[in-house]
């Protein structure tokens, strides 16, 4: 009797494959499955491998490379997700798999330790470490901006920017959420950072990277590795202004300076016109009297440093004196000299009296008897010609007599003036000039203290004293002045 079993149809290994899978494709067209990602593998044809696992089961899983360009997110080891596609199966194998089209992580608690561990992760390699941060400069002549172009973020930088400091502004567009916006990012950063310091486009002094508030989601792309170090890599001081105040990206962490808004950040990148035009100005007028109190200082001290041995002093003066009078000497002998000159050019321009008594002889002998009256009227004339040159020469050499006696008078009020000046003078209306064992000038109290044996120089002697004890030493002989004679000055 035959079996039942040889009534079977019989198919070959690849019509059995193949009608397996029909029939799973068929079951299965479009699943969600959720899993933990294991064994990832990005081949270098640009496909994912991986598989999905829970604490029971597992299925292999394969994204294409179009639909990895695609995804939302970048998958690792460890990552919860929800995996959406076509149930199907790998003939060469024998096994089945999932061919994924979306992934998304799955709740969010799976993406807050996914940030978490990533930041540990960045932060183990220094990325976040506060020596890496650089000051950002005070004033900036260019800003670079990674932002979206459209939205109010631009619009609030832009418009606080004007409102406290206009300056020059870059910005690069770019998307800030969703496939591709990482990539477009951490591109705009190190884009700003190539640029050439004298190239056709400047280089920004400072970098603000801006987003609006959003889900957790939204901001994922601010959270991506290639944008946390892109930032960290920057050469360019950059400002992190991503989300509300209570939002946290892992780009905050390697900036330079986290805002808490896009419009703190350019509040942060610029100072207030109006308070810098203040400060410099209280400034110049701390600097002005800084001067002033410096110059004032400089003055006293050049003055005191000036006040030398008075002795010295008036020996300078007595040789001035003696200069001047020298020069007072020769200009009053040029000046007699200048006005002889003057009186002989005077003379000579005079009409000669012979010459005019020539005249009138032939004017009397060609008028005859009739011009003897007009004779004795010439000859009073040539009489008051010869006083009035008479009168012109008396009256210089008197000229010059007032201007000698002047200069002399002068010369004698300025030695009065340098004789009142003498320290000797000072020691005759009762002063007297303290000096030590050495001849040193005591000027003061504590120094007479300090000395002991000190000599009193008066006007008309020496006297020896001990300020210690108060006795005094004996007398050695004064030297008086020679009464009713003034001593030399040179």
């Amino acid at each position: 009797m035959d079996s039942p079993r040889g009534n079977l149809p019989e198919y070959t290994v690849s019509e059995l494959s193949q009608a397996v899978k029909r029939t799973v494709e068929d079951a299965f067209e479009i699943v969600r499955v959720r899993g933990e990602i294991s064994g990832f593998k990005r081949h270098s044809s640009g496909h994912l491998y991986f598989a999905l696992k829970d604490a029971d089961a597992a299925i292999d899983g394969v994204c294409w490379r179009g639909s990895a360009a695609r995804l939302g997110l970048k998958p690792e080891d460890g990552m919860e997700v929800i995996a959406v596609g076509r149930l199907t199966t790998y003939p060469g194998r024998s096994k089945y798999q999932i061919v994924v089209e979306r992934m998304e992580l799955a709740g969010q608690g799976a993406l807050l330790k996914l940030i978490e561990d990533r930041k540990k992760r960045l932060a183990a390699e220094g990325l976040f470490d506060s020596a890496r941060k650089r000051p950002l400069p005070y004033l900036p002549g260019v800003i670079g901006i990674v932002t979206s172009p459209t939205g109010a973020v631009i619009r609030d930088i832009l418009h606080r920017l004007a409102d406290r400091f206009p300056r020059r502004v870059l910005v690069w567009p770019v998307a800030v959420q969703g496939e591709g916006a990482a990539e477009q990012v951490a591109g705009a950063i190190r884009g700003f950072n190539a640029f050439a310091q004298d190239g056709p486009i400047p280089r920004p002094d400072v970098l603000i990277v801006a987003r609006g508030g959003g889900s957790i989601e939204d901001l994922m792309a601010f959270n991506e590795e290639i944008v946390v170090r892109a930032a960290a890599e920057s050469e360019i001081p950059l400002v992190s202004a991503v989300g509300h105040e209570t939002d946290t990206t892992l780009i905050d962490f390697a900036s330079d300076k986290r805002a808490p808004t896009p419009t703190a950040a350019a509040e942060m990148v610029v100072p207030v016109r109006q308070e810098l035009m203040a400060r410099l100005a209280r400034d110049a007028a701390s600097l002005e009297a800084g001067l002033e109190r410096a110059f004032a200082e400089r003055r006293a001290r050049l003055g005191a440093a000036a006040l030398g041995d008075p002795t010295r002093l008036i020996e300078e003066r007595a040789q001035r004196l003696d200069e001047r009078g020298e020069r007072l000497k020769l200009a009053g002998a040029a000046a007699v000299e200048r006005r002889g000159r003057q009186v002989a050019e005077l003379g000579a321009r005079l009409p000669d009296p012979k010459t005019q008594l020539e005249r009138a002889r032939g004017a009397l002998a060609r008028l005859g008897g009739a011009l003897a009256a007009g004779a004795s009227a010439w000859r009073g004339a040539v009489t008051r010609e010869a006083q009035h040159v008479a009168d012109l020469l008396a009256r210089a050499k008197r000229a010059a007599a007032r201007g000698l006696e002047a200069r002399t008078a002068a010369l004698g009020r300025a030695a009065d003036l340098l004789e009142s000046y003498s320290y000797k003078n000072t020691l005759a209306r009762g002063f007297a000039l303290v000096t030590d064992a050495g001849g040193t000038l005591v000027a003061n109290a504590a120094a007479a203290r300090k000395a002991g044996d000190v000599t009193l120089r008066f006007a008309d002697g020496e006297v020896a004293a001990n300020v210690a004890d108060g006795a005094s030493p004996p007398k050695r002989a004064a030297k008086p002045a020679a009464p009713g004679k003034q001593g030399s000055l040179l």
